[in-house]
């Protein structure tokens, strides 16, 4: 038997509406859904029937073929969770406003429908970061993220005294309000509201960015992925907080400190088109290229 998950945005009359319409389809095409249990009320009111209902939460997606999810990057990265420990793809449905993680707008539905029905697919493998906090020597939480993990003050009134390190080398001290460690898939997110670069997802690296650091060396680095960023929040008064996509937290005391890896599990995306990453950044950014001629209509010394 056949079955998608379904994932929508909590709140959101068009998202469950746009989800219903895509249920009955996949039903006509002998697939059958799934829906999660705190999504369950909301789009049984808007006509989806028959569904199976199952816990929210990692794992979530367990025998499920593929995760489509009807909103933006925020509704993915917690589709993202429920496939947590599956090898469950994820498609998106941009709902929001960028949606760079998504994969189809609303107006090609039909189009998901049908790529779901033909399983005709790609599925890419993206890098995670797994995260681990250390108060006095001893671990008291784990996390991972797909776009980022980032460090962040929890003061308005005062900065984040930390000493950033790399591969168990001391590279420098900052005040600042944060450090953002990304992936390649979150270098179009936090990282580069930060300031950081923007790294194709087939690269494989980590980055740290610091935000609004006061000092002299406050630069981006991207460094190997086999390496292991480390953080320690230092100063008489400097707490801060870890977030990890936006979504989970902890709390960091003076003399905490923050390591991140490359993950040991991977993200599964489900892409329809072989559009290239560059395409990408110009549709999802809205990014100037007219003038642009082509390869093979350019020649050595044409300035023009």
């Amino acid at each position: 038997m056949r079955r998608v998950l379904l994932a929508v945005h909590e709140g959101r009359d068009e998202a469950t509406k746009i989800a219903a319409s895509f249920a009955a389809d996949l039903r006509t095409e002998g697939i059958d859904v799934a829906v999660l249990d705190t999504e369950a009320d909301a789009l049984r009111a808007a006509g989806v029937e028959d569904a199976l209902v199952v816990t929210s939460g990692p794992g979530a997606a367990a025998g499920c073929e593929l995760a489509v999810v009807f909103g933006g990057d925020g509704t993915i990265l917690r589709a993202a969770e429920l496939c947590r420990g599956t090898d469950t793809p994820v498609l998106g449905v941009n709902l929001g406003h960028v949606g760079f993680l998504a994969e189809a707008d609303v107006e090609d539905i039909q189009l998901v429908v049908r790529a779901v029905a033909d399983r005709t697919y790609s599925v890419e493998e993206r890098l995670t970061v797994d995260v681990s906090v250390m108060v006095a020597g001893e671990i008291v939480a784990t996390n991972w993220a797909l776009n980022e993990a980032t460090v962040e003050k929890d003061a308005r009134e005062r900065m984040l005294e930390v000493v950033v390190e790399i591969d168990d080398r001391p590279v420098s001290r900052w005040g600042c309000d944060g450090i953002v460690c990304a992936t390649p898939t979150g270098s179009t997110a936090y990282n580069f509201s930060a300031g950081g670069p923007i790294v194709w997802p087939e690269v494989s690296a980590l980055l740290m960015v610091p935000i609004s650091a006061h000092a002299l060396f406050a630069r981006p680095l991207v460094v190997s992925p086999d390496s292991t960023l480390a953080i320690e929040v230092v100063g008489e008064q400097s707490t801060g907080v870890l977030w990890c996509d936006g979504r989970r937290a902890a709390d960091l005391p003076v003399g905490s400190r923050v390591e991140v890896r490359k993950g040991r599990e991977t993200v599964r995306l489900a892409r329809l088109h072989d559009a290239s990453f560059a395409d990408r950044l110009v549709r999802k950014f809205h990014l100037p290229v007219a003038g642009w001629r082509g390869a093979a209509e350019r020649r050595w010394g044409d300035e023009t």
